[in-house]
């Protein structure tokens, strides 16, 4: 598109030139210069010079380009300097959009949950067994990262000029300002906000977000609903405490902090509800003997995969 931009412009400067432009087309060059050129307040003289000057020396350079042998008609001098301004800005835009591309980072986990702050104040907690990959240097209008696989909680630092956008399989969530996690699991995802108001969309299909609400995106099919699992959404905390939850819900949260797999013959054990209290950087031995304690089982964790004896 940019490349067309710049030719047409080419064009229609070579074709008033040469006379031969219709009286549309010397409408359209005057009325594009117009709003470009004359409305432009951003050009400073005293670090870039002589605002003529400079147009009439890219002027002279891009004429010669277009019609190198012809004698070039200096009427109208301002339409065809500003004319050619634009076609060099415009090319050199697509020059930097096409090879400056910022470098690009990756966080991956395994056993264990980490976190990571942007350069923008943004601050991501990244479950175990999880990767997410993110520019060096956000650049453009919008800050865009991608959520490869796993679980994350963001707290995205407010900028309305430069919405953020997560990438994760099919689906993209927007957001200017807000706390919310995403929960990738190959081909499903499921994005539940915290705080704030999040925009999430596949293809066609579009939904917001709320507090205490979640978006399913499953066999291609995105649709809304209250959210199910809100506790889970602060298992990035240092000190978590479950109230009265499922134990399946509780082995949810081992899963993203601790990156552990749940083997179980009988999953009726799972509907058992309890409260346990999860200290920072405690063990995972010492998660499980307190839940052991309180629902008289015997769980126990090798290999990162947690199986039950009793």
């Amino acid at each position: 598109m940019i490349r067309k931009v710049k030719h047409y412009l080419e064009h229609l400067i070579e074709k008033s030139t040469d006379k031969k432009a219709s009286e549309k087309e010397e409408q359209l060059l005057e009325d594009f210069i117009q709003h470009e050129y004359s409305n432009n307040n951003s050009w400073d003289e005293a670090t870039m010079g002589n605002k003529e000057e400079v147009s009439n020396a890219i002027y002279n350079t891009i004429s010669l380009s277009v019609n190198p042998v012809k004698k070039v008609r200096k009427l109208n001098f301002h339409k065809y300097a500003a004319a050619a301004c634009i076609a060099i800005a415009v090319g050199t835009t697509f020059i930097i959009k096409s090879d400056k591309k910022p470098e690009m980072l990756s966080l991956q986990t395994t056993a264990a949950m980490d976190s990571l702050r942007l350069e923008d104040g943004t601050t991501i907690f990244l479950a175990a067994s999880s990767q997410l990959a993110y520019p060096a240097h956000f650049t453009g209008k919008e800050r865009a990262i991608t959520l490869l696989q796993g679980n994350a909680f963001f707290k995205v630092a407010k900028d309305p000029e430069h919405p953020f956008i997560i990438t994760s399989g099919d689906i993209k969530t927007k957001v200017l300002g807000t706390s919310f996690h995403i929960k990738l699991c190959r081909e499903n995802c499921n994005v539940t906000v915290v705080t704030g108001k999040v925009n999430v969309s596949s293809g066609g299909q579009s939904v917001d977000l709320l507090p205490n609400e979640e978006a399913i995106y499953n066999n291609s099919k995105l649709t809304k609903q209250p959210a199910t699992e809100t506790i889970l959404a602060n298992w990035y905390k240092e000190d978590i405490e479950l109230n009265d939850v499922k134990l399946d819900e509780v082995f949810t949260l081992l899963r993203y902090k601790y990156g552990v797999k749940l083997e179980l013959k009988n999953e009726e054990i799972l509907n058992t509800r309890l409260t346990v209290y999860i200290k920072n950087r405690a063990s995972l031995d010492s998660i499980l003997e307190q839940i052991n304690y309180i629902t008289n089982q015997k769980f126990e964790a090798y290999d990162n995969t947690i199986t039950a004896k009793r």
